[in-house]
């Protein structure tokens, strides 16, 4: 185990020195002159050569790389050109809230598809499975923002249960903060049902056509025993990758499901960084959450050894 462990964090390390090198070519590749840009058109000449000084633009870009690169693996990401806040920080603030909404969609999505895909695959071509089929293939084709829209329309204006727009910290204030994100929470929640629902029966109709399903039928075993303590064991493998998969991707994809309810998270500060071209701060939330995919991929291959031992002796 602790072999496996080691294997997979040492394969981490390329990928995100890769990811490093990725987001600090790809911020360079930006037309234009970033200092130029971020004071805009009546900035001076003295203006903006101050602020090239400042971020290092008049260095080579070996230097100009050596420097980030330093600074980063001393956890130091630069300072906000608009709010001059420490980002890293400014980040980790952010994080937090999007990270309340990822995770408990996900949680509670996973809940409920999963259980609903394996008893979808048991029913294979039922009712029930034909119901629970289109339901998720039609909340996985609703884009997030008009669902976002539709969820306000309904719950926010016409029956006036939830407000519409805002956010209050849970520190703060617990129940208005559970009450804000109540929405945010089953937008998400809705559309990644489908995605999972969809890949826990696509796996779960894969086991049970294997000879040791049908041996164990034979043995006697109930249908209820058959289908959760063999097959599901087998056919969750899948699923929790794309679990991570699901949870990676709405980390890098969150703004339009915060922008729509005007949550002040990661995606939501990605998104105000871009409209104010304040590059340092773009540059560091694209590093952190790719950092923060890579980190849930990791931690998925390091959890299936607890659902199949053999992985361990791969």
């Amino acid at each position: 185990m602790l072999r496996f462990a080691l294997t997979r964090i040492v394969m981490a390390i390329p990928t995100l020195l890769i990811v490093a090198v990725s987001v600090f070519v790809l911020i360079r590749l930006i037309p234009g002159d970033p200092a130029s840009l971020m004071l805009g058109d009546l900035a001076t000449p003295a203006s903006i050569a101050d602020l090239r000084a400042r971020l290092g633009l008049d260095q080579s870009l070996f230097t100009q790389f050596g420097i980030w690169f330093g600074n980063l693996l001393k956890g130091d990401l630069g300072i906000s050109i608009n709010s001059q806040e420490p980002i890293l920080p400014l980040i980790l603030s952010r994080f937090w809230v999007s990270a309340q909404i990822v995770l408990v969609a996900v949680f509670f999505a996973s809940l409920v598809a999963v259980p609903a895909g394996v008893i979808a695959a048991w029913r294979q071509d039922s009712i029930l499975d034909l119901g629970l089929v289109g339901a998720a293939t039609l909340l996985l084709s609703i884009p997030t923002f008009w669902l976002g829209l539709l969820l306000l329309l309904f719950f926010g204006l016409k029956l006036e249960w939830l407000p519409v727009v805002g956010y209050v910290s849970i520190g703060d204030d617990p129940w208005r903060g559970i009450i804000y994100l109540i929405m945010p929470i089953l937008t998400l929640f809705l559309h990644e049902i489908g995605v999972i629902l969809r890949m826990a029966r696509a796996s779960t109709l894969e086991v049970l056509r294997l000879d040791y399903i049908t041996h164990a039928r034979a043995k006697g075993l109930s249908e209820g025993a058959v289908l959760w303590r063999h097959a599901f064991k087998n056919a969750f493998g899948p699923t929790w990758t794309l679990i991570g998969l699901v949870l990676g991707n709405l980390l890098g994809g969150i703004a339009v499901v915060e922008t729509v309810f005007t949550i002040p998270g990661l995606g939501r500060l990605l998104v105000d960084s871009i409209f104010a071209r304040d590059y340092p701060v773009i540059q560091g939330c694209m590093l952190f959450v790719a950092f923060c995919y890579v980190l849930v991929n990791l931690v998925i291959d390091l959890c299936y050894p607890i659902f199949d031992p053999r992985v361990t002796a791969q």
